[in-house]
């Protein structure tokens, strides 16, 4: 069958996009096991209000981040990607393109201090989230993606992380510790930045630019800031909505919500990252054929994963929430199941937007998709939120989510057999509803604490594997034997 074909040539990937794979997915087990750690904790010492105070304000920052940056972050990833192979070319697009950055960021800046530090309510918090802005401006990993060195960007992930936890656990200890957290969480994602400027000259020559050649750069990044002020209207909008037609503690409900559920999405959408430096090389080099492959491996991998895990969450809430998050934090029960189908949706739209539509220069059909998301989830929170909350906000979200990925499935029906695409999604339901019934099942009986938890999630995985093997799903087992030779051989 031709599907299985371009299955087999999307899994037969080079060994950079495999070892790239590779450290991706070792940071993001990392990162997802460390907000396992501190979230019960910072749950309990600063509770709901608290984290909601740290959410509303760094959602106002990262406006003006997002302001500053354009649409520079996406744009040059893709533009190193594209003159990565010409040291020459590639040292003087990274070079304009960091100083329009300090331009923009910098203006940014100036007017966040100017607006935030006249302000009185939380003005001492305001202050400290500036160092995200400061952190904003020296990032350089759009560099380090585009020519696929994601070595040196995990690395440096996970030193400034393990060194942030450490920093909580030693001096948040109440909740008047707030400021402290904050200081904490901006501190370490400064440093992380700045670390990576040590690689810097074995990468880039020093070049000298001349002014147009820094403006070039300012129009088609601006393409690219649309769809990115859409995608922060139904990221980050949520909780400045909720925090200004309801109230802080429903922003700490919802914040937490995603959290659990974003810890799962996090070793979902690797491939995209991964991706999208690859994908714009193919494309720069004309070899359509390999793109659509990728892009049809990548879809059914992310619904094989994310479909699961959806499903786990929901089976697993009840009795994880009690002892996780610890008394206050009772509503986060009935909003986690609510917002776990985002997986799915994100998951597909990550891979259709940032490994398809983007790197194959499809800039004005994922400029729609997004928009279209944000605004069906900016009607759907003015409606909801002042009369439901964080589900309010959940249900917004999920329609954003929806609509994306409807759009851009749109745009991709010629290059993906759908048909063949349903039949395994549709064998990943019905393994994942039985694994749901068994997990609830397993629980019913049981106190909610973290064996528990361990236990449900064992006995899900298992059903699911098992689910998979008894309906001879093909995806997997080619998925299995492709992941199992690439680590029998070695990521040296």
């Amino acid at each position: 069958m031709q599907w299985i074909k371009n299955l087999n040539e999307g899994i037969k990937m080079s060994s950079s996009v495999k070892k790239n794979l590779f450290y991706s997915l070792l940071y993001q087990i990392v990162t997802t096991a460390l907000p396992l750690i501190t979230v019960p904790y910072v749950s309990r010492v600063l509770q709901a209000n608290g984290i909601g105070i740290y959410t509303f304000t760094f959602s106002i920052t990262q406006y003006f981040i997002l302001f500053g940056t354009l649409g520079l972050t996406l744009y040059g990833n893709r533009q190193i990607a594209y003159t990565r192979d010409d040291k020459e070319k590639l040292s003087k697009t990274f070079w304009s393109i960091l100083f329009l950055r300090i331009i923009t960021i910098g203006f940014a800046a100036i007017l966040y201090v100017i607006i935030f530090f006249r302000i009185k309510e939380y003005k001492e918090i305001y202050m400290v989230q500036t160092i995200n802005i400061v952190a904003a401006i020296l990032d350089i990993s759009w560099l380090y993606t585009g020519i696929e060195d994601f070595k040196k960007t995990v690395t440096r992930n996970l030193i400034v992380r393990i060194v942030g936890v450490c920093f909580i656990f030693a001096f948040v200890k109440t909740k008047d510790d707030l400021m402290l957290y904050v200081l904490i969480n901006g501190l370490t994602s400064l440093l992380g930045n700045i670390l990576l400027w040590f690689y810097i000259p074995g990468i880039v020559n020093k070049v000298k630019l001349h002014r147009n050649e820094i403006l070039i750069h300012l129009l088609p990044s601006i393409k690219l800031f649309i769809p990115q002020v859409a995608i922060q209207v139904y990221v980050v909008l949520d909780k400045t909505m909720l925090g200004l037609l309801s109230n802080l503690t429903e922003v700490g409900y919802y914040e937490q919500s995603e959290k659990v559920v974003k810890i799962s999405l996090n070793l979902i959408t690797i491939l995209g990252t991964v991706m999208l430096p690859r994908v714009s090389n193919l494309f720069a080099k004309g070899e359509d054929e390999k793109i659509k492959n990728y892009l049809n491996f990548s879809l059914r991998g992310v619904a094989c994963v994310a479909i699961p895990l959806t499903f786990g969450i929901i089976s697993i809430t009840d009795k994880f929430v009690p002892w996780f998050f610890g008394t206050g934090f009772e509503p986060v029960k009935y909003i986690i199941p609510l917002l776990s189908p985002i997986l799915y949706l994100i998951a597909t739209s990550n891979v259709i937007g940032i490994q398809y539509l983007l790197p194959t220069n499809k800039t004005r059909e994922f400029t729609i998709s997004v928009t279209s998301g944000a605004i069906v989830n900016l009607l759907m929170n003015l409606v909801l939120i002042p009369k439901f909350g964080a589900i309010g906000a959940c249900l917004g979200t999920l329609s954003a989510e929806l609509t994306v990925t409807l759009v851009q499935y749109k745009y991709i029906n010629k290059d993906v057999d759908i048909r063949y695409y349903f039949e395994g999604i549709k064998k990943y339901i019905i393994t994942g509803v039985i694994m749901l019934l068994v997990v609830k099942m397993i629980g019913y009986t049981l106190n909610p604490n973290i064996i528990t938890t361990v236990f449900q999630i064992f006995m899900g995985t298992f059903v699911y594997i098992v689910g998979l093997i008894i309906l001879r799903e093909e995806y997997s087992n080619s998925l299995v034997k492709s992941l199992t030779s690439s680590l029998k051989k070695g990521y040296k």
